[in-house]
């Protein structure tokens, strides 16, 4: 079973981890490098965890974390997620589909109708989790052309 927990800033070593994990075993899959990140202070990954209105989860399977996402208010109708990623002992377990469907539920409690995201074009991984978990492909990301944007309308939403 997977468990989900909401972070706080005092969360920070453990955000690290796995944020440090991620863009060593899955670099495609994200804007940021290892490099950005590795040597980053403390007070850097408190501040990334104090995203205005931000909800961090990780998840575990049994005692060991093995997923990740945040779900940050872009506006007052859209929720956007990013840092995604599940580790390869996660993979294939539900919990990319309990993160994502955690950041949706939260987001239709706070009112807002939708989520968007991007993702690289060439994760098919990624793009199946999205597609299985209700969004639909929202055309090429202007800002970066190896992406595509994907959203997904929430319960309530016009």
């Amino acid at each position: 079973m997977v468990d989900l927990r909401v972070l706080s800033d005092d969360d920070w070593k453990l955000w690290r981890d796995l944020r440090l994990a991620a863009l060593a075993e899955a670099p495609y899959a994200f804007g940021s490098t290892l490099a950005d990140w590795q040597d980053a202070p403390e007070p850097r990954w408190r501040d990334r965890l104090r995203l205005p209105g931000a909800r961090d989860l990780v998840a575990y399977l049994g005692d060991e974390p093995v997923g990740m996402a945040t779900g940050v208010p872009t506006d007052p109708t859209t929720v956007e997620l990013i840092s995604v990623w599940v580790s390869p002992a996660g993979r294939g377990r539900g919990v990319g589909d309990a993160l994502v469907e955690a950041l949706a539920s939260w987001a239709t409690e706070s009112g807002v109708p939708s989520l968007k995201l991007a993702v690289r074009t060439d994760n098919a991984a990624a793009r199946r989790l999205y597609e299985r978990t209700g969004f639909r492909d929202a055309g090429p990301n202007p800002e970066d052309p190896a992406e595509i944007l994907m959203e997904r309308s929430l319960p309530g939403a016009l």
